[in-house]
């Protein structure tokens, strides 16, 4: 079947279409591998951790604490029925660390619980008695690799453990990383962490919220407000107050790292050169500087407005005045009103002027238990009179009121140019007595703990894998050893494309017009252009007969060819009874037999004689033809016409 342009064009859209889609799907395949580079794995490495690649990734259940004790810490077992395997190892850090924890042992050990209560709070809430427990990841575990985990709900939580040794700012970065997973969602509560300051009345057992502290950091929720802290207490020279200062927000969208059910990683690095950077995943979401890009700044203003000074009585702030030469004309009429009755105006005819608009119902009963002396006299309730309804109107008629063309309201001058016009009044400037400069905001009070003091509306928030170092390489690798397994794990548990379009569509109903778009529009326009017709007679006739013109000239040639056909037929069958009348009759007269044979000569002759006139004209017309290098099909045609004519002639 021939195909016209359109559908060609339309078989092209649905190529690219196709072409898209598997590109769409190669991509998702490859997010395995992606991801090893994305954590700074080499081939080798990445082989490694995920064993044989296969398809889909399942992991072994160890939530039997038998099976836990009977394994060494950091030890992994394997499922000979799971058809993607990770071989997990407990990270060990490498370079100089501060604070590592990975929970793997199974302990808290090393944690100390809140045994205190919250300030400026109810009793009944006020008392840190949140329960935290170690566990796997509900969805995509990785076997062997455990986590602190939140576990109750609308309770306040409090827990902390102290540092390998106090961090000092110096001249070395700091870097803090840990990994969260919200594994029911968030409600309203947060999952940050406090680096708690070092001071000589610090004491674990009475951590709260009032607890010094020299950095907040983490993620934040509550309402459609998603957050990620970076908050630092700094000192102020001169007074020695601690003020917190708030770094600006994130530079992405947050929303999906705190609904996805994933496990994410969150890093803050912080420079000597008192720059900053914040990472969800290896992938940088905010950076600054503590000098520029904090609130309230580090450093006060040098001048401050003078709180003493005032006004002076005979400041004129106004730029424009009413100008005092302007006169009201003489016909303007300030007491004319806005609206006047309509003069034009003419009553309906059929207007009941004696009805009222809404009538007592006469159906309404009074209550049983109405109460004359407490509740009044009963009136029935009002309801639009019947009689009305046929009518324009009942009641007394008025005109109708429209804007009155004499009404230009109150008079008021033109406002022009105040030759007085002083500006607007501010106070004179003078040196803030409170000014200092600290150029080095990074040099921030030393801690020595880190801690979690949260309060959350959901449970089971998941935490695993701090470390504090001061090597961005060192919590790297960490992180590849940790965090890129789970992520690993998660990958290959993701949906195909099209439950990943599904869920996506669920979350914005709008995406149901494209799908229907994409796929509907090319196939329904495919079927338009594209599908087999039914081919009619008529239009067969016309496009495989020949010319109307040229089917008549034959057909006429035709015609004559069988009568002169028949005339011939006619002729012999004439001779031949003629011949057998003359062969009959030589006997008897051969007088008139010799005269039919002079007779027939003549003919004979005179036949001969036609012939060749005959002939000259077909020659003249042969040399003519010769003679036209490019003659027309149907001039051709029809001089051969008339030779045949002129042979059977």
């Amino acid at each position: 079947m021939k195909l016209g342009a359109g559908c060609m064009w339309r078989l092209l859209l649905l190529s690219l279409l196709a072409a898209a889609f598997v590109a769409a799907h190669e991509k998702l395949s490859e997010d395995l591998s992606d991801d090893g580079d994305d954590m700074g794995l080499d081939e080798e490495e990445l082989r490694a951790l995920m064993g044989e690649e296969e398809d889909e990734a399942t992991v072994i259940d160890e939530e039997e604490s038998d099976e836990k004790h009977e394994k060494e810490p950091g030890e992994a077992g394997t499922d000979p029925n799971v058809s993607f395997q990770v071989t997990y190892k407990t990270p060990v850090p490498t370079g100089e660390v501060y604070f590592a924890e990975t929970f793997d042992d199974g302990s808290l050990d090393r944690w100390q619980l809140s045994k205190t209560m919250k300030e400026d709070a109810d009793e009944e809430i006020a008392k840190y008695d949140g329960k935290w427990a170690v566990e796997q990841l509900k969805e995509n575990k990785v076997p062997g690799d455990l986590g602190l985990v939140l576990k109750s709900r609308a309770k306040h939580h409090a827990i902390a453990a102290l540092l390998d040794k106090p961090f000092v700012f110096q001249d070395e970065p700091l870097v803090v990383q840990y990994e969260v997973n919200f594994q029911d969602g968030i409600d309203c509560g947060g999952a940050y962490i406090k680096l708690l300051s070092d001071t000589d009345g610090l004491n674990l057992e009475q951590f709260h919220d009032r607890t010094p502290y020299t950095i907040m950091f983490g993620p934040d929720k509550c309402g459609e407000d998603y957050k990620l802290h970076f908050i630092f207490r700094h000192k102020n020279p001169l007074n020695k107050d601690m003020e917190e200062k708030h770094a600006k927000r994130a530079d992405v969208d947050l929303k999906k790292f705190y609904t996805d059910k994933k496990t994410h990683l969150y890093t803050l690095v912080l420079n000597p050169d008192n720059s900053y950077e914040m990472f969800i995943d290896q992938s940088s979401v905010s950076r600054g500087s503590l000098l520029q890009d904090v609130v309230p700044p580090v450093n006060p203003p040098k001048e401050i407005d003078d709180p003493h000074d005032s006004k002076p009585d005979d400041w004129d702030e106004r730029a424009k005045i009413p100008d005092p030469e302007a006169e009201k004309p003489d016909n303007w009429d300030e007491d004319a009103p806005a609206k006047i009755e309509d003069p034009d105006a003419v009553k309906p005819e059929g207007w009941l002027d004696d009805e009222l608009e809404f009538v007592a119902d006469p159906n309404a009963e009074k209550p049983e238990d109405w109460d004359e002396e407490m509740d009044g006299e009963w009136e029935a309730p009002q309801i639009p009179n019947p009689a009305c309804e046929t009518a324009p109107g009942c009641g007394e008629w008025k005109r109708p009121m429209i804007n009155n063309p004499q009404y230009k309201g109150k008079w008021k001058a033109p406002l022009v140019d105040n030759s007085n016009y002083q500006g607007v009044w501010k106070p004179r400037k003078i040196q803030n007595p409170d000014y200092f400069e600290d150029l080095q905001p990074f040099r921030m009070t030393p801690f020595k703990a880190l801690g979690l003091e949260l309060w959350s509306m959901t449970s089971d928030i998941y935490f695993d894998n701090f470390i504090i170092t001061s090597e961005k390489e060192v919590a790297d690798r960490w992180a590849s050893d940790s965090w890129g397994l789970k992520k690993l794990v998660a990958s290959a548990n993701e949906p195909g494309i099209l439950a990943q379009l599904m869920m996506a569509a669920e979350e914005r109903p709008w995406l149901w017009v494209i799908y229907i778009l994409t796929v509907g529009l090319p196939i329904g326009l495919t079927v338009l252009f594209c599908w087999p017709k039914k081919v009619e007679d008529e239009y067969v006739y016309k496009k495989t007969d020949l010319p109307r013109a040229d089917l008549e000239e034959e057909e006429e040639d035709e015609e004559e060819a069988a009568a002169a056909e028949d005339e011939d037929k006619a002729a012999e069958a004439a001779d031949e009874a003629a011949a057998a009348a003359t062969e009959e009759g030589e006997m008897e007269d051969n007088e008139e037999g010799e005269d039919n044979l002079e007779g027939d000569d003549e003919g004979e002759e005179e036949e001969e004689e036609k012939e060749e006139e005959n002939k000259s004209p077909e020659r003249t017309l042969e040399e003519e033809d010769g003679l036209k290098e490019e003659a027309d099909a149907p001039e051709e045609s029809h001089k051969q016409v008339r030779k045949r004519r002129v042979r059977k002639d």
